[in-house]
């Protein structure tokens, strides 16, 4: 069975970067009948909060991103001792005492001689008294010892890729505070639930080369790597310092729609164009790993306002009804209403808006030039209830009686109307309104 995870570290909001790799692998796992496992990585006690875990189960429920599991790294702890154990007693674990500033010096050196920066193992050859006497002086951080040999797998993405070992430095599993890293909970994690897909970032390959020795020696099955492209901006600069303005529940909060976040984010990068959805099933079928490249990806936030309008556009009235209701608009004419606002809206707070001119009316807006011709033309208007071609004979009338026409005939009472310039189709609109504005003279 095909199962895939999602592994966000609850010490930040969620941005649309990890949306990427939550959609690909729940993507993956849904079109073929899987299982898809979110799995909070808080094995760092100072930064993971409750707060951060709440709001990543919030987004990815606003998302429709539903998963079948939920897994904290927090609870295995044990398991990661044990596995630790393993390593230690063949001989793939092992310790060492340098400090941040003593691996600086190392690498430094390294570079002047014109050699890769890599971790020279010198801890393999202290004595038994050396470390203890290490031991005393500071707690020692443990590393996973690679096998020099090509690391080489087919990413579903990249291709075939090699990585010579001896070119990497042997990766800390263990900081010296006790504290597990990312790498070795993770591959605990990937073998004990059986992960058989991995889909995240480019700036994971170097890992996943070493994840792959390590799952290895700890008795797992391999799993299928896939690595995306890393999202820029429209010009191809970092979006690291854009992404406090695109956390998905910022954007929430600015009204993006989330078929057009999940519509964009399963294309771009692809050689698909892309094509706004209504449902996740229609982004499950269009959706093809195979059809992603290695170059960077540019997003233009700018462009998710307006998909989020042509998400709203598309949507049909079974689509919504329920948030009508919600808002109180009679059942008898929402369909109206939603065929008439259906166009006219950006986010969904502007349903709000024009139900609520609909329901109050709204302060006339007319200019000292316009007034005897509006007076003039409210006193045409046909008596209520209106339809759909009230607008049109009532209009009629009044250039018949006032001679105007074009904009000089219709943008005064559209004004006088709605208090505004701009709007819904007024053959529409007009039945709707539920209280006409009174014109004094």
């Amino acid at each position: 069975m095909t199962t895939t995870r999602f592994a966000p570290s609850p010490t930040g909001y969620l941005h649309v970067g990890n949306l990427r790799a939550a959609l690909f692998n729940y993507l993956i796992a849904r079109k073929a009948g899987g299982e898809f496992i979110l799995r909070l990585d808080d094995t760092d006690p100072e930064r993971s909060t409750q707060e951060f875990a709440d709001q990543i189960q919030r987004d990815m429920e606003w998302l429709g991103l539903t998963w079948d599991r939920l897994e904290r790294q927090s609870d295995r702890l044990d398991r990661y001792n044990a596995a630790a154990d393993e390593l230690r007693a063949s001989g793939r674990l092992y310790e060492c005492f340098e400090t941040p500033v003593e691996l600086d010096l190392k690498r430094k050196k390294q570079l002047n001689m014109g050699k890769p920066p890599v971790y020279d193992r010198s801890a393999l050859a202290l004595s038994e008294a050396e470390r203890d006497a290490l031991r005393a002086e500071r707690p020692g951080h443990w590393r996973f010892k690679l096998d020099h040999q090509r690391i080489e797998w087919v990413d579903g993405i990249l291709g075939p890729l090699s990585i010579d070992a001896a070119s990497v430095s042997d990766p800390v599993l263990i900081r010296g505070d006790g504290q597990f890293l990312y790498t070795l909970a993770s591959v605990c994690d990937d073998v004990d639930f059986g992960i058989t897909d991995v889909v995240r970032g480019s700036d994971h390959v170097t890992n996943t080369a070493t994840q792959i020795q390590i799952i290895a020696a700890i008795g797992g099955n391999q799993i299928h790597f896939a690595h995306h492209s890393l999202l820029t901006g429209p010009q191809g600069e970092a979006l690291s310092k854009r992404l406090g303005t695109l956390a998905l529940k910022d954007l929430r909060e600015q009204g993006i729609e989330p078929m057009a976040l999940l519509s964009l984010m399963a294309r771009l990068g692809s050689s698909e164009p892309v094509e706004i959805r209504q449902s996740m099933a229609e982004i499950i079928a269009g959706f093809t790993l195979s059809s992603f490249g290695a170059a960077p990806t540019k997003l233009d936030p700018d462009d998710l306002g307006p998909l989020s309008a042509k998400v709203l556009h598309g949507m049909e009235y079974a689509q919504i009804a329920d948030e009508l209701a919600a808002l109180g608009i009679p059942e008898h004419i929402a369909p109206a209403f939603w065929e008439m606002a259906r166009e006219n809206v950006e986010t969904r707070a502007d349903i709000r808006s024009l139900w609520t001119l609909c329901r109050d009316g709204a302060q006339p807006v007319i200019d000292a030039a316009d007034r005897e011709y509006v007076t003039t033309a409210m006193a045409l208007l046909p008596t209520p209830p209106f339809n759909e071609s009230t607008w049109k004979e009532w209009t009629d009338l009044v250039k018949a009686q006032t001679a105007r026409k074009g904009r000089d005939l219709f943008m005064p009472l559209r004004k006088a109307l709605t208090g505004a310039q701009h709007g819904p189709d007024m053959s529409k609109l007009l039945p709707l309104l539920k209280n006409i504005p009174e014109m004094n003279d």
